[in-house]
């Protein structure tokens, strides 16, 4: 299970040189791109687009083939569904799109620091300040969602470890409680913090 998931690593290429804005701008635009056209052959055209734009940033190939193996389980499932509800090409297509977007988001938090990505949706969200929003808060969150992520993947790793080490590893309930248990008390942990810093209130 991956732990590399939204972690930024150091480079020189175009894509790590490049504005925040201007890559944020172009995932959108391919993000609705790919859901807006249809077919199999665009989704292959666009999964082509995403490698192109990962080898050009340079992603570390054994990381990225950990992170993307959630993906494509979700992808699996999903495409198997749209087969039985509708067609293969369907189903074909599904796939494709799903591994597009994991490989393009992945491509952008590894070419792009999280602390640029944050200072750019504080300022792009200031103006919004008038209407009650505040953007130092709406960043905070988005940090926390970042972060909790792969901390989430490492309690599930953990306490699948553990499960396996008191020889239960095919047992759905010694593996999902405890898992369930230390993700809500990491959230109560992380809810105190914030609150003895005055955040929560």
């Amino acid at each position: 299970m991956s732990m590399t998931i939204g972690l930024y690593r150091a480079g020189d290429t175009v894509l790590h040189r490049l504005p925040v804005g201007a890559k944020m701008l172009g995932l959108a635009v391919l993000s609705v791109a790919i859901v807006a056209l249809r077919g199999p052959l665009l989704s292959l055209g666009f999964l082509g687009v995403a490698i192109v734009l990962a080898l050009i940033g340079r992603l570390d190939l054994p990381s990225t083939a950990r992170a993307l193996r959630a993906v494509l389980v979700i992808a699996l499932v999903i495409a198997l569904l749209q087969w039985w509800l509708f067609t293969f090409d369907r189903a074909v297509e599904s796939l494709l799109d799903l591994v597009s977007l994991g490989l393009l988001a992945l491509t952008l938090t590894s070419t792009t620091p999280t602390t640029e990505t944050l200072d750019a949706v504080v300022r792009w969200i200031r103006p919004l300040q008038r209407f009650g929003l505040d953007p130092e808060r709406v960043a905070l969150t988005i940090a926390m969602a970042i972060q909790a992520l792969p901390g989430t993947l490492a309690l599930a790793q953990e306490t699948r470890d553990a499960a396996r080490a008191r020889g239960l590893g095919r047992s759905p309930r010694a593996y999902l409680s405890p898992f369930v248990i230390r993700v809500v008390a990491r959230a109560h942990e992380t809810g105190d913090a914030l609150k003895a810093r005055g955040l929560g209130d």
